[in-house]
């Protein structure tokens, strides 16, 4: 089979990864498509991965160069499509199902965010896409019908014990292991999706350092320009290698998504700041059912700093975390897996999981 895979930023690199691993050792042709966004592309070469990016002078963040930036994307995806013909498209992007829908080419749309926290991903989306695929805890809103569901997370697709094993050894030269430390995360918070949101600035930056500096060390990694002041505690460390810190760190903050599941699910406290909160499944999933993470709106930065005291003060959280971790993964399925057999069984995989979605179980 002829499987594209589309990849639109750093987090679906890590999202897809195993799965084309996986494929790919099972003889079928892969082809792999990418944007230009944040590490993306460091990701891939890093990895050794042939692909294609189809969007490498980047864009600004305007509007009108947001959409102006899809229909490139739509224009070279078409051209690239009609030399390559797969016979199924995965991703997380609009851009698959408008080709595909044209080409007659299938297209698996793979998300994790609700389609109202995306609305206008979902309506440029969602109708055009053969099959939608996502977390049981994600709402798909009147695209339901032809929503697949799978009880686990996006990030349990490479942080799922089966596919990562964390290892002091490859962050020992960046990261002082032997105290305490912190990983904070700045997102850019540009998408379209984005606009009117907010997360750490800089006056509640300095204060979350006043607070953590006594206690530990203290890591900053960020998709936007950083400010001179923060400067110092930036962390010299390969994207690829994350992971491994986050699972070490003691505590996560941040005003990004992505890495706070990603901390949660490898049972590190984390706590998010911005104004998603409340509006996101599988993040709400992960804090109220299994207590692994914490969010706060922006306009609560006094209980923002209250929760990182009550987190840095108590003892032996990170066994508590690891305990709450496990009861997690008890209930989850190894995502990989399932995302390889349903890829290489579609359309059958579908009807599969619509008449028995116990089916997934099979993948623990």
């Amino acid at each position: 089979m002829k499987y594209l895979f589309y990849l639109g930023h750093p987090a679906h690199f890590h999202l897809f990864k195993n799965t084309i691993y996986a494929l790919k050792q099972k003889g079928h042709q892969l082809d792999i498509l990418i944007k230009q966004k944040d590490v993306l592309e460091y990701l891939v070469r890093a990895q050794k991965l042939d692909y294609y990016n189809i969007l490498p002078e980047g864009r600004k963040d305007s509007k009108a160069a947001i959409a102006l930036g899809l229909l490139k994307r739509d224009w070279r995806l078409l051209n690239h499509c009609i030399r390559f013909r797969p016979h199924l498209m995965v991703g997380t992007s609009t851009e698959i199902t408008h080709v595909g829908k044209l080409l007659g080419i299938p297209s698996i749309n793979v998300n994790e965010d609700d389609w109202d926290a995306v609305p206008l991903f979902s309506k440029l989306g969602y109708p055009w896409a053969s099959t939608i695929l996502t977390p049981q805890s994600c709402s798909t809103g009147k695209w339901e019908r032809k929503t697949v569901k799978y009880n686990g997370y996006h990030e349990l697709a490479y942080l799922h014990p089966s596919h990562f094993e964390p290892d002091r050894s490859i962050i020992a030269g960046s990261v002082n292991i032997e105290k305490p430390f912190y990983v904070l995360r700045f997102a850019k918070l540009t998408a379209h999706h984005d606009e009117g949101k907010k997360g750490l600035d800089i006056t509640i930056t300095r204060r979350i350092l006043e607070l953590l500096k006594s206690k530990g060390n203290i890591y900053i990694t960020s998709e936007r320009e950083l400010e001179n002041e923060f400067e110092p505690y930036r962390i010299n460390l390969a994207p690829e290698h994350i992971h491994h810190a986050l699972y070490y760190a003691s505590l996560y903050i941040g005003d990004s998504q992505t890495m706070a599941a990603e901390s949660a699910v490898l049972g590190t406290p984390s706590v998010r700041f911005n104004d998603f909160v409340g509006k996101l499944g599988y993040l709400e999933e992960l804090e109220k059912q299994y207590g692994l993470t914490f969010g706060i709106k922006t306009s609560q930065s006094d209980k923002l700093l209250d929760t990182i005291k009550k987190l840095i003060n108590t003892s032996n959280i990170k066994e508590e975390w690891q305990k709450r971790r496990i009861r997690m993964l008890k209930d989850k399925i190894d995502v990989t897996a399932f995302f390889t057999w349903f890829i290489e069984n579609f359309p059958e995989s579908k009807t599969i999981m619509r008449e028995n979605p116990d089916f997934q179980y099979n993948f623990r």
